[in-house]
C-alpha cells in the first residue's frame, strides 16, 4: 500500500466527489502531518511551527463547519500505532460530521473559509482526508 499525504485533492478525486452521493451525511476522517516550521504561500515571515499555524485554522474552521450544519466530533494527538505498519505516523486526527457532501463543498468554496485555509496550508506537510458514511 502506497500512502501519500497531500494538501489538495487531485482532479480525479474532485470528479469522484462531484459524481458521488451529495445528499447523505458524511464523516471526514482527517489524518494530519504538520510541518516543522509554518510556510505561508504569500511568503510572509513567521516563527510559528506548523502545529501553531494549523491551530489558528482549527480555531477558525469550527465556525465555518457549524455555519453549514457540521460538527467537529473528535480531535486528538496520535500517540502510536497498535496494529499495522507505516513509515511515519500522522501527528493528529480530526473527525468532522457534515450533513451532506454539498455542505462541505459549500464551506470550502466560501471566501471567508479560504482566508482561514491559508493557515491550514502553511501548517500542514500533508494529510489524508477519508470520506466515510454510516451504514
Amino acid at each position: 500500500m502506497n500512502v501519500e499525504n497531500n494538501l489538495m485533492p487531485t482532479e480525479a478525486q474532485i470528479k469522484s466527489i462531484m459524481e458521488g452521493e451529495k445528499d447523505k451525511p458524511i464523516h471526514m476522517v482527517n489524518l494530519l502531518k504538520f510541518r516543522d516550521k509554518a510556510e505561508y504561500e504569500d511568503g510572509r515571515e513567521t516563527d510559528m511551527t506548523g502545529r501553531q499555524a494549523y491551530a489558528i485554522y482549527s480555531a477558525e474552521v469550527k465556525g465555518h463547519i457549524e455555519k453549514v450544519g457540521g460538527e467537529v466530533l473528535f480531535e486528538g494527538e496520535v500517540n502510536g500505532l497498535m496494529v499495522g505498519k507505516v513509515e511515519d505516523l500522522w501527528d493528529m486526527i480530526a473527525i468532522v460530521r457534515y450533513p451532506k457532501m454539498k455542505a462541505m463543498m459549500k464551506m470550502t468554496s466560501d471566501p471567508s473559509y479560504e482566508e482561514s485555509a491559508i493557515h491550514r496550508i502553511a501548517g500542514l506537510e500533508g494529510q489524508l482526508n477519508i470520506e466515510t458514511k454510516a451504514f
